[in-house]
């Protein structure tokens, strides 16, 4: 094995599903560059779960390694502060060049210089042009749906995206040998909404290929919260055509993420350091896209549309590779432990992450028994910013994320659940309204809530055992380093007495280095002793 550090390379689409990559079993899908890096240079695991099914709580559990509940990051609202340590800072502090781009969604912005302190290069954007707009004028309702962009002159419809991508290729094609290893942390956009993408994308996706849709009206026992945004959406009118459209202008967004994709792989191989390279990919959670009849996420809900993600690894050349696609139970937190891992950097705090070095050595490698995901809030506390009073007052009807967000202002709909799965079943435990239950084995689509079957009730006293054990396993955590009960002043109070006159200058200077007062004691003993045999 190599003793080089390899570089750490993070691709990170927002919102894209498990299901959206040809590998994982998508007839419609075309993503030949992440179908390649899964079956000859990784492992793309197809059981893969975040911890939210929204932004900031996922991005501040997968750059931690905890789980949104240690340390509250469960709104919208409320990131990362100072205090609390990442991969990015930790890779930055132990001699990496950490490359980011300014998609955040993970510190707090109000403290000055926080943000830097995560990174050694941020990347801003905004010096290329607005891309091109919607070809036709797209009427106002709660779809999110754009269609196809114009292209410009050259037949591009050139995105921040796109600048980002080609900022992080230019860093990676400026590295030198000698130079410190890079950690490239590239965050897209795409492909959250709005639903829209230009050609060639938007014309690669054969629309009588896609998968089928999930109906609301196949489902029953489903949560309150997805029923009053899909009232409020009122997509009544969209028939299949509609919805079919709408998912495959979802899936060309998908393929144009994979053909950035390529051109982060392409850079990496011209600069000779691919082979040297970590390379991770991974959505920080899904997207609807019409299942349940309904678009976008929920911050509640937990299909497996919405937390099942692309999760690929390539480790560095020199690690056994078992290359292709793991079944095992993964989770988000498993990327940190990871990364940490390749790059040989102890963490800096608790964590809950398990390294996947084992599992991409061996596919058939069991991870973990069960994958949790969890959100929601307590009754009166905001999810978001964009809404202002118990009213919903300054939130704009013909803001697109409207229904959602006077959805989110019922206090049952929207309470705190925590989902368990394991290789069979999902439940999904909730603070105020009804708890759920899916057999995945007869409904993989998880429409049939079978919560109040009375022969699945030993599976629901067990999955709440395992729920119970792994909240009070990751309730909390303990600094590594120890804090001290006394101040210096306190100490030389309780020792001052036994010190020869002579020796107080070198205890005094002991304390202000820190000695521990079990040390202190037996260091004055000592030189009480020796100074009464003097």
């Amino acid at each position: 094995m190599t003793n080089k550090r390899p570089h750490i390379i993070i691709f990170n689409p927002d919102e894209m599903r498990a299901d959206s990559l040809a590998h994982l079993g998508n007839p419609a899908a075309v993503t030949p560059h992440l179908d390649h890096l899964a079956i000859n240079d990784g492992v793309s695991f197809g059981n893969a779960y975040c911890q939210n099914p929204v932004c900031v709580p996922s991005r501040c559990s997968f750059f931690t390694g905890l789980y949104p509940h240690v340390n509250g990051h469960r709104t919208m609202s409320y990131l990362l502060r100072p205090g609390e340590t990442t991969l990015l800072q930790e890779l930055k502090q132990s001699g990496y060049h950490v490359w980011i781009n300014a998609r955040n969604d993970l510190t707090a912005s109000q403290y000055a210089g926080w943000s830097a302190e995560h990174a050694s290069e941020i990347y801003y954007g905004g010096k290329s042009m607005s891309a091109p707009r919607p070809k036709r004028p797209v009427a106002h309702d709660y779809s999110h749906y754009s269609g196809q962009l114009e292209t410009d002159d050259e037949d591009l419809n050139y995105s921040g995206d796109d600048e980002d991508v080609d900022a992080a290729c230019t860093r990676i094609l400026d590295w030198q040998p000698g130079d410190k290893p890079l950690c490239i942390f590239l965050g897209l956009l795409a492909p959250h909404p709005p639903y829209a993408v230009e050609d060639p994308y938007f014309s690669a996706i054969e629309r009588g290929r896609l998968l089928p849709r999930i109906r609301p009206e196949d489902c029953s026992g489903k949560p309150r919260m997805e029923t009053l945004i899909r009232n409020l959406q009122q997509m009544d009118h969209y028939n299949e055509a509609d919805w079919q459209e709408l998912r495959a202008v979802y899936q060309g967004m998908c393929t144009k993420v994979d053909e950035q994709f390529g051109r982060l792989s392409a850079a990496l191989k011209q600069a000779g350091i691919y082979d040297d390279s970590a390379i991770f990919v991974f959505s920080d959670h899904g997207d609807y896209i019409g299942d349940y009849g309904l678009v976008e996420k929920a911050q509640n809900c937990f299909e497996d549309c919405l937390t099942r993600v692309p999760f690929l690894i390539k480790p560095p050349e020199g690690f056994p590779l078992d290359s292709g696609i793991s079944d095992s139970l993964v989770e988000l937190v498993d990327f940190y432990a990871t990364a940490m891992d390749f790059a040989g950097v102890t963490p800096a705090h608790t964590h809950f992450g398990i390294s996947l070095r084992g599992v991409l050595a061996d596919r058939s490698r069991m991870h973990r028994q069960y994958a949790f995901c969890e959100g929601g809030r307590m009754p009166g506390e905001q999810h978001c910013d964009e809404y202002h009073n118990e009213k919903g007052e300054g939130a704009s009807e013909r803001d697109a994320y409207w229904p959602k967000k006077m959805a989110q202002l019922d206090d049952e709909a929207h309470a705190k659940g925590i989902m368990i799965r394991d290789r069979r079943f999902k439940y999904i435990s909730r603070s105020l309204g009804t708890d759920e239950l899916y057999d995945l084995d007869k409904d993989p689509n998880e429409t049939q809530n079978r919560i109040d079957d009375p022969s699945l009730s030993d599976q629901i006293g067990r999955l709440q055992q395992a729920m119970l054990k792994w909240l009070q396993a990751t309730a909390d955590i303990v600094p590594y380093d120890f804090d001290r009960r006394f101040d210096d002043e306190k100490l030389w109070a309780m020792v001052g007495r036994m010190v020869p006159p002579e020796h107080e200058s070198a205890v005094r200077s002991r304390i202000r280095d820190g000695i521990g007062i079990g040390d202190l004691f037996v260091y004055v003993r000592g030189l009480k002793a020796g100074s009464r045999s003097d």
